[in-house]
């Protein structure tokens, strides 16, 4: 590995910039991370990008926003423009839990420390930058911008605001992956255009008059309900981010526009997905791989989990319904070659402490690489916001043959002893019957090379939950398939003579999740051995179809009333259902169940008898049932004196 000169980096002072010999800078980018110079890295990503397009750009990462801002001035005045982005993460989502308490560490800082950036540093940083340069153009990017790019609801304030760029003061948000628009933009304004005229431009969003619309508010607009009537209006806020899902993820889609405070935010159309030659070029950029040399001696937790794994593909089709993936990065795989996967491979394995363990080879989601429609005509008019739920696409090829090659690609380098696939892999692609018995082939290889061949000891997959209803409202599969997926991982660990254990992830207090639900949910995995690790409390994030039932109580596909559970008490009932096998929950649980009005369950998660095996059964068999089935079930309990339960009587 070679040793890197602070030039090999971009420049984060003045002194590294006339270290360059710049005279000055024409773009300067503010980060809310730690500056890693890789590709993990999005602001890290932008630069390379733009100075690979002969554009001189600096990086300020985690500024000092208060005193008197020397760190906002100590680089001057850009030719261009600023770009800021607050990191990897929403601020928010990276600082506190969904309890809204304080993380342990903030993952992108040095030795995760919390005091590097402001709340909300995409409003913080843009507005000292207006103050101080108040003609110079700011664009917004990152996930932050991306995500807030309309009304939205902010859990963390518990209302719905405005679009970002209204509080921030900004010029333009470049949103989605924004390699193609940032250096668009640079180029427009190089060519003299003001920021203001910058309105054509795809995967952009701005601010104007009604007058200022280009070519004015036509029929092919899609025209959302005002800001203000979002305030008044639950459902009108829901009836919205159906069309903003559809229009994410569609390859040919329709200008948004949405009023607020007597102008418009115009959301352009997004660019196709990018080309493998397109992507690769993003990835072959010079990166280093490393830390600045500024934080010598400091640990970025997000970047020491990151360092040894290497990203093939981006977007993800599974259109999760509390996942931000494909509003960011839309549903269509965009793939790197089997040659930049591999040159990046190398890179890493020449790193000082790597010891030959790739720790992921995957992307969003683990098995998605090279999948895509066969007839691209009906990709192109397509609006479902997931090619794989309710039921998998007859038009998705589900071929794992390319990834496969991948694998088989990378273990044949001399420095790799194993890759380890660390991202989340859909077990539903993998146990889809499909009518090409070399696909179907192609799969059972690669559930059988996953097993005995990528996976740490631990193979983690995300069921989410076991309850039907609440799994169609997470747009997850049924939980019977991840019931197959083991056994299947069970019977391959025993003929291999492994060890393995699968974790499985599951949420609680998603919407449409009611305490029988997860008392259910505690049953089911009991009987299966699980005692859960890798559980989390539902967080409703900004521009997810979950967080939009959760705020507003209705389906924004259905507009039909949605259960939720919002007060402190109800999720930590909720959740305490994921540790019935702690001593300490269990006179909570008891309590609890006897109060919804189910005290049966009692038995089946405390006693060992054959009847509660058989109950165990018995409600592994009833979560299939249709749910008209199970709520008459339920009413005949109620009916016959058993309590219904607060939550029951609170429901829409």
């Amino acid at each position: 590995m070679q040793d890197y000169l602070l030039t090999d980096f971009l420049p984060t002072t003045k002194k590294e910039v006339e270290l360059r010999h710049w005279d000055q800078l024409d773009v300067i980018l503010f980060s809310g991370d730690a500056y890693v110079d890789h590709p993990a890295f999005g602001v890290a990503v932008i630069g390379r990008v733009l100075l690979a397009h002969g554009y001189k750009v600096a990086i300020v990462p985690q500024p000092d926003w208060h005193g008197d801002y020397r760190d906002f001035k100590k680089l001057g005045k850009p030719r261009l423009f600023f770009g800021v982005s607050p990191g990897c993460m929403d601020s928010m989502v990276n600082k506190y839990t969904a309890n809204r308490r304080l993380r342990s560490e903030d993952a992108y800082s040095p030795d995760g420390r919390h005091d590097c950036r402001p709340e909300y540093p995409t409003i913080v940083y843009s507005n000292i930058l207006r103050k101080l340069y108040p003609d110079v153009p700011i664009v917004l990017g990152g996930i932050e911008a991306s995500l807030r790019r309309l009304t939205h609801y902010d859990y963390w304030q518990d209302r719905l605001r405005k679009c970002i760029l209204c509080d921030s003061k900004a010029d333009i948000i470049s949103y989605g992956m924004g390699e193609k628009t940032i250096v668009r933009i640079a180029e427009e304004l190089s060519k003299g255009r003001r920021i203001d005229e910058l309105r054509d431009l795809p995967q952009t969003v701005f601010l104007t008059s009604a007058e200022g619309v280009p070519g004015g508010i036509g029929s092919d607009d899609i025209v959302l309900h005002s800001h203000e009537r979002c305030l008044a209006d639950k459902k009108a806020e829901a009836e919205n981010y159906r069309h903003i899902e559809e229009q994410s993820n569609m390859i040919h889609a329709r200008r948004l526009l949405q009023a607020v405070d007597g102008q418009y935010v115009v959301v352009n159309p997004p660019y196709p997905p990018m080309t493998t030659e397109e992507l690769d070029a993003s990835f072959d950029l010079p990166y280093t791989r490393m830390p600045h040399p500024k934080y010598k001696g400091k640990r970025i937790p997000a970047y020491e989990m990151i360092k040894h794994s290497v990203n093939i593909h981006r977007g993800c089709f599974g259109g999760c319904a509390f996942c931000t993936i494909s509003a960011h990065q839309g549903k269509f795989i965009a793939c790197r070659s089997k040659e930049s996967i591999l040159k990046e491979v190398e890179q890493v394995s020449q790193m000082p402490d790597f010891k030959g363990y790739l720790s992921d080879l995957g992307g969003p989601s683990a098995n998605m690489y090279g999948m895509k429609g066969r007839n691209t005509e009906l990709c192109s008019k397509c609006r479902r916001p997931s090619c794989i739920h309710p039921a998998i696409c007859r038009n998705l090829n589900t071929d794992h043959s390319k990834l496969l090659d991948i694998y088989h690609s990378v273990d044949s380098l001399p420095r790799i002893k194993k890759s380890f696939i660390g991202s989340g892999v859909r077990y539903d692609l993998l146990l889809h019957n499909s009518n090409d018995e070399k696909v179907n082939d192609a799969a059972h290889t690669y559930i059988r090379e996953l097993i005995c061949k990528h996976v740490s000891g631990r193979l983690k997959v995300a069921p989410e939950h076991t309850s039907q209803k609440v799994l169609q409202l997470m747009r997850k599969p049924s939980f019977s398939l991840f019931e197959r997926f083991k056994r299947i991982f069970d019977r391959i660990n025993t003929q291999e003579n492994l060890h393995q254990q699968i974790i499985p992830y599951f949420i609680s207090s998603h919407p449409g999740c009611e305490e029988e639900d997860m008392a259910e949910l505690a049953v089911i995995t009991k009987h299966l051995d699980f005692h859960l690790e890798q559980v989390q409390d539902f967080t409703p994030t900004p521009m997810t179809i979950a967080t939009e039932m959760w705020y507003t109580g209705y389906n924004p596909y259905t507009l039909e009333p949605v259960f939720s559970a919002k007060t402190q008490r109800e999720k930590l009932a909720q959740r305490q259902f994921f540790f019935w096998y702690k001593p300490e929950e269990r006179t909570n649980i008891e309590r609890e169940l006897r109060r919804i009005g189910r005290p049966d369950i009692i038995s089946a998660l405390y006693s060992h008898t054959g009847k509660s095996e058989r109950k165990n059964e018995e409600m592994s068999d009833n979560r299939h049932q249709p749910n008209r089935q199970r709520y008459e079930r339920k009413q005949e309990r109620n009916n016959q004196g058993h309590r219904p339960g607060k939550r029951n009587t609170k429901r829409p």
